[in-house]
């Protein structure tokens, strides 16, 4: 099984670029995890935000593998505990399928993403920058695939 992260947005900093960088060789034995950056939709003065929105959704759509089980990250999703996300990830290696983890713009995803999604995943309450999300999620696919493999990392 494989996963990709599909996340709109391009040029992460450098510290969002080494952190994720980290946690995807660490995950590289359990959960091959391959970023896609999506070119974000034009905003700004005079631009619709609702069309930059569709425009991002059908990017990240055309991006996502044939047959993938996907996973939105969104506010309004489930909120799992590592424990718990570490259950979603052995539920979902016994499905067999490779995993898309989609990440929106700044106006979150455009609806046809959302209806693509099998589950959405939300990482809490708190209002996070589109990059810090790229890391904290690759974070905790790490934290749950070291769970289910018995490694010391998670001590909880």
């Amino acid at each position: 099984m494989k996963a990709k992260l599909i996340a709109v947005g391009e040029r992460a900093p450098r510290w969002v670029a080494e952190g994720f960088g980290e946690y995807q060789k660490r995950l590289s034995h359990w959960l091959p995890l391959e970023l896609v950056e999506i070119e974000p939709g034009l905003r700004g003065k005079g631009r619709d935000a609702t069309r930059a929105t569709a425009d991002e959704g059908a990017r990240v759509l055309a991006a996502l593998p044939k047959g993938a089980l996907v996973v939105t990250l969104d506010g309004r999703g489930r909120p799992w505990s590592s424990e718990q996300l570490a259950q979603r990830l052995e539920h979902w290696r016994a499905q067999g399928r490779d995993l898309a983890f989609l990440i929106g713009g700044p106006e979150g995803h455009a609806p046809d993403v959302m209806a693509r999604g099998d589950e959405s995943w939300s990482l809490g309450p708190l209002t996070l920058p589109h990059m810090l999300v790229r890391l904290v999620a690759a974070e905790q696919l790490y934290r749950a695939a070291a769970l289910l493999a018995n490694h010391p990392y998670h001590r909880a």
